[in-house]
């Protein structure tokens, strides 16, 4: 772990406690700070962008099969053989060294070949081939995409949790030292009755076990805080400050639950990855088939050979060759190992195309679990604030009875914990249908960051992708191979076509007009 972020992570455990006695002094920050800093540094969104610009290069693999291939061989030996002088006489093989008409030396020869050549290929037709390893990869570059879509909205979605839960904690730390001071002064009253004869003994321990009872809650509460503190860290890059209240989702919410279904079916990114996958698979299948066909390619190669004997060299020992010919290869028994991937491939294909079914069903169940926890969530809100607001009443009314001598102490002190409970009620229900509704656009597909933070600039997938278009190793005419070989195969796999984009949703996360009461 980087001793930067470790020491980040201690801070905000050393700031959480110091919240126990005061306020961390920090800079306003808001929601959209937060989701703009995660989407830019996040280190599992950027991962993700780096395996997709790797699986980009997926497609430009694939249409090598399109383009010629060019390699070069090369080679150098040396021979030398020897006949001794007495053997090279009795074989004939002597030669005259001196001049003098002699022989008196064996026969020697020494030789060194060197050779050289190139090689040409380029496919015509792979009998669908190399059609179908396009469109395999083409259609999983497209489901990379949804699938670095899914993670963006999973990370966006951590961070609004992470935002809700640490103004959550912020919340019930202030209510739990309210709550603690309140109960400071209890005991200090009751203190002060008792001595004067007023209240007895027992009056006296009432409140203090209720102070060491709240006491514990806020050191819980502390702890809790830095846990989520740390958690908000991770996700952001940075330690919390003084956070703001969140902002309406509302721009971005349906009216009903049916338009929720239609978009998560339309626009839902695990869904979406899901079919490119089956579409992936579909291709493959048709490239499984294809290895039944014959392949038809041209070659051309071009040899240089050059010998030296005896020490002698000349340009007329070199030779050359050169030849150009038409290569058909057909196929004709594999022992079934063809027939075996064929199988395979289409009952790999049958279950993308089942998951498919799979996943839009859990698709639209989440949309049924967010929804209703989103509903349920804007009731509790309704009913936290009633109760607030009665306990509140409650409270006040027990203390001034008391003081006539119509209430004891216990339900003073019942009074104050039903108060503060109501108000960790209502702290909670909040934030449990700002995640709920965090969630339900996620399961939608519409929470990503062109709709939140569209003033940030927006990391386009595609742009890599278009880049390695045209690249190095790129030929003029492997549009025209592509384009046959697609054609004239008898099992062609259609070619994945990207999906329909959702239009950015307007105007982004803006701050509340105003703070509610409660969500200071």
């Amino acid at each position: 772990m980087p001793m930067n972020f470790r020491g980040g992570l201690l801070a905000a455990t050393v700031c959480a406690g110091a919240l126990g006695a005061t306020a961390v002094p920090a800079g306003a920050e808001t929601l959209a700070d937060a989701i703009a800093l995660a989407y830019q540094n996040n280190p599992q969104l950027q991962a993700q962008r780096a395996t997709q610009r790797a699986l980009d290069e997926s497609y430009v693999q694939a249409r090598t099969n399109f383009r010629p291939t060019l390699s070069a061989t090369g080679s150098w030996s040396y021979s030398e053989s020897a006949v001794p002088a007495r053997v090279a006489i009795i074989t004939g093989q002597a030669f005259d060294r001196n001049g003098d008409g002699i022989p008196d030396a064996g026969g020697r020869s020494d030789s060194a070949l060197t050779r050289a050549g190139l090689t040409f290929t380029q496919p015509l037709w792979t009998g669908g081939r190399a059609a179908a390893a396009l469109n395999a990869a083409n259609a999983d570059v497209l489901a990379g995409r949804e699938s670095l879509r899914r993670v963006e909205a999973s990370v966006l979605s951590s961070v609004i949790q992470a935002y809700a839960d640490t103004r959550r904690d912020q919340e019930s730390l202030r209510i739990r030292q309210e709550n603690v001071n309140v109960l400071t002064n209890q005991l200090k009253e009751s203190q002060a009755r008792f001595d004067v004869g007023e209240v007895t003994r027992t009056d006296v321990a009432q409140s203090q076990a209720r102070l060491a009872q709240a006491q514990a809650l806020l050191q819980q509460s502390v702890a809790q805080l830095a846990i989520t503190r740390a958690g908000y860290a991770t996700l952001v890059g940075q330690n919390p400050g003084t956070l703001e209240p969140e902002p309406s989702l509302a721009f971005m919410l349906p009216s009903d639950p049916d338009e929720a279904y239609k978009v998560a079916e339309q626009f839902n990114p695990q869904l979406r990855a899901q079919q490119f996958a089956e579409e992936a698979s579909r291709a493959r299948v048709a490239g499984a088939r294809a290895e039944r066909m014959p392949t038809l390619g041209v070659q051309a190669t071009l040899d240089f050979r050059n010998q030296v004997r005896e020490e002698i060299w000349d340009r007329d020992f070199f030779t050359r060759g050169s030849s150009l010919g038409v290569q058909v290869q057909v196929p004709l028994f594999s022992g079934g190992l063809v027939s075996s991937r064929v199988r395979q491939a289409v009952e790999r294909n049958n279950a993308d195309r089942i998951t498919v079914e799979g996943v839009r069903r859990n698709v639209l169940q989440g949309v049924t679990q967010f929804w209703s926890q989103l509903v349920a969530a804007r009731a509790n809100i309704v009913s936290s604030e009633e109760q607030v607001r009665a306990a509140m009443i409650a409270a006040e009314g027990t203390r001034e009875e008391q003081k006539v001598g119509l209430r004891t102490t216990i339900d003073v002190l019942n009074a104050e914990q039903e108060l503060r409970q109501a108000e960790l009620n209502q702290v909670s229900s909040r934030r449990d249908e700002y995640v709920a509704a965090s969630n339900v656009l996620a399961t939608m597909g519409r929470l990503e960051a062109k709709n939140l933070i569209p003033a940030v600039q927006q990391y386009d997938a595609a742009k890599n992708f278009r880049k390695l278009r045209i690249t190095w190793g790129w030929v003029p005419w492997e549009e025209p191979v592509a384009i046959v070989d697609q054609a004239l195969t008898p099992w062609p796999a259609a070619a994945p076509a990207e999906k329909p984009t959702e239009k950015a949703i307007g105007p982004g996360l803006q701050p509340p007009p105003a703070v509610s009461a409660g969500r200071k």
